[in-house]
């Protein structure tokens, strides 16, 4: 019979997406020495500081909580240091010093939400949709000094639909995730860790950081372009356009919840077509229905409710 390690384990995180591998350490009795998050931050309208998921959870279990804003200070180094753990594990963190992830003697390793080498960076959820793939994944890595190419211990794979939003593939993936690192852990534990190195590719995808400009719709795109881009920010943080309609000054409008309908039409790419209960946007090859909006200022709402209070001219786009 193989005798277990004593594992003290660090752990890092900051988003909800962090907190369920977290809870699995505990629910399987492993020893988590200490919790690093990120700082507390303004939020909301009344710019309050607001503790990150991980942190809440953290204080909630009674777990050590360190929230250092430079990882290389010194008085934070010998912090991490006191806390003696053995293993550290990064989940939904930020790229960590050297000497850092070189501190514990079993490693450090991070899981990240794609099938590496694909879609290395920040938001590899939101690109597996957003081009349209029909499969992801997680992976479990030892972190080196490059972003997200270290040797991989284990991966698990998983289906997209031809439906799913980034908010259901999110769920889905911090579940199977939480329970690849309590498997990835196991092997530590025991000694029985094996490791592959990332394979070359020439075809590498990337999961760039999401900005303003790249959550904006072109309306000029085709069909299902614009399709899977919606439904890869839907909800959060959610593709963006203008409408326009009138001579008022075009709204920037969020939107949510659509289907697509192929069709082959002469009408110009963002045309608004309405009724009293639907809203259709013309594009290459089709319509986009549009099920859930918000406008400025407003809540998210279904378009019925839209259309009961907002009339569309007969000149309305989306641009």
């Amino acid at each position: 019979m193989t005798q277990k390690r004593d594992l003290r384990i660090v752990f890092m995180g900051t988003p909800d997406f962090a907190v369920a591998t977290l809870k699995a350490l505990l629910d399987n009795n492993y020893k988590v020495v200490g919790v690093i998050t990120a700082p507390d931050r303004p939020a909301g309208r009344g710019q309050k500081l607001r503790a990150s998921a991980v942190k809440e959870f953290a204080l909630e279990h009674k777990l050590t909580v360190l929230q250092p804003t430079n990882l290389k200070a010194e008085s934070f180094l010998e912090k991490l240091k006191a806390l003696n753990a053995n293993l550290q594990i990064i989940v939904a963190f930020r790229m960590l010093p050297k000497v850092v992830w070189q501190m514990p003697t079993y490693g450090t390793f991070n899981l990240h939400a794609s099938l590496l080498p694909q879609y290395r960076g920040a938001a590899p959820i939101h690109w597996a949709i957003i081009n349209g793939e029909t499969q992801t994944g997680v992976t479990t890595f030892f972190i080196d000094e490059k972003i997200d190419t270290g040797a991989i211990i284990k991966s698990e794979t998983t289906a997209i639909g031809p439906r799913t939003t980034v908010g259901e593939l999110h769920d889905e993936l911090m579940t199977i995730g939480s329970k690849l690192v309590i498997k990835t852990v196991e092997q530590i534990e025991t000694g029985t860790v094996t490791t592959t190195v990332q394979p070359h590719t020439d075809d590498l995808k990337t999961a760039y950081k999401l900005h303003r400009d790249n959550c904006k719709i072109d309306w000029s795109q085709p069909l299902n372009t614009i399709y899977n881009k919606i439904r890869g920010l839907n909800p959060f943080p959610a593709a963006w356009c203008y409408l326009e309609t009138d001579d008022k000054k075009p709204l920037a409008v969020k939107i949510y919840a659509i289907e697509k309908q192929e069709q082959e039409h002469n009408d110009a790419n963002g045309t608004i077509l309405s009724t009293k209960d639907e809203l259709k946007v013309a594009c290459q090859g089709g319509y986009i229905h549009i099920l859930e909006i918000q406008l400025p200022g407003k809540r998210k709402m279904n378009v019925k409710s839209l259309l009961n209070g907002f009339q569309f001219s007969a000149s309305a786009k989306l641009l």
